[in-house]
């Protein structure tokens, strides 16, 4: 017969086993009523969008890891109670998480593959870094705020987006140590589609970009480059999205 003490061990043990277990499946069983409304609500909007979606509409793989990803954990706990509504909500830092039906047309846009890597310019929270870990080999994000970036940088590792890697810097100017991509998603507006991003688009890739002033009409921009190295670019949907900062922005 074991000794009390070590019969009070095990049981801390066997306790302290299934907390993390239940701390690690949390996340994907949390709220999923609010989360089922969100997919339809994204549905609906696709329907209503059929110039800007491709297709019979948004890619069931993107609409289920849209489904699967927690975005209550990417946002302020005082906006946790939105998080599943479809509109942008503030971060901090002048900054905000882009609507549900905008993230889930901008990752569909870029027909991600399960072997691609993908850019992403702005990661904000970390969602749409996210929603990009698992339809892909491999997520870059740079953000330009440096508070952002390790808050967002230390979410993904804890909720074991392993995929994703952030690194703080100026996302006008790309990844280029790891280029090509094959898609890239551009989560700020730019007066003007960045040239570093174009040459750093991987042959037969894809990038969504919001293109307009801060106080001026902004579009969502499709641009693909052909096999042949060849440009061509797509006007979308008008939107509304916070400037993006650094680099020759203006």
């Amino acid at each position: 017969m074991r000794p009390l003490a070590q019969c009070q061990a095990l049981l801390a043990a066997v306790l302290a086993s299934a907390a993390a277990v239940v701390s690690t499946s949390a996340p994907a069983q949390d709220r999923l009523g609010e989360r089922a409304a969100m997919i339809e609500t994204i549905k609906l909007h696709a329907r209503s969008a059929p110039s800007a979606v491709e297709g019979q509409g948004i890619d069931p793989a993107v609409l289920e890891t849209m489904g699967n990803v927690p975005r209550h954990f990417f946002v302020p706990e005082e906006q946790r109670g939105a998080a599943y509504r479809d509109r942008p909500l503030p971060i901090g830092y002048g900054q905000t998480i882009s609507q549900p039906f905008i993230v889930a047309l901008m990752t569909d846009l870029i027909n991600v593959r399960r072997g691609d890597a993908v850019l992403e310019i702005g990661t904000g929270s970390g969602y749409q870094a996210a929603v990009l870990s698992p339809l892909a080999a491999k997520v870059y994000s740079i953000e330009i705020i440096p508070e952002l970036g390790e808050r967002a940088a230390a979410r993904l590792a804890e909720l074991r987006f392993d995929n994703v890697e952030v690194k703080v810097g100026d996302g006008y100017y790309g990844w280029p140590a790891h280029a090509p991509f094959d898609g890239i998603v551009v989560t700020a507006a730019a007066s003007h589609i960045p040239p570093p991003l174009v040459e750093q688009l991987a042959k037969g890739g894809r990038m969504v970009v919001p293109v307009g002033g801060p106080f001026a009409t902004q579009f969502l921009m499709l641009v693909e480059k052909r096999r042949d190295g060849s440009i061509t670019t797509r006007q979308l949907l008008p939107v509304a999205f916070v400037p993006l900062r650094g680099g020759r922005v203006q």
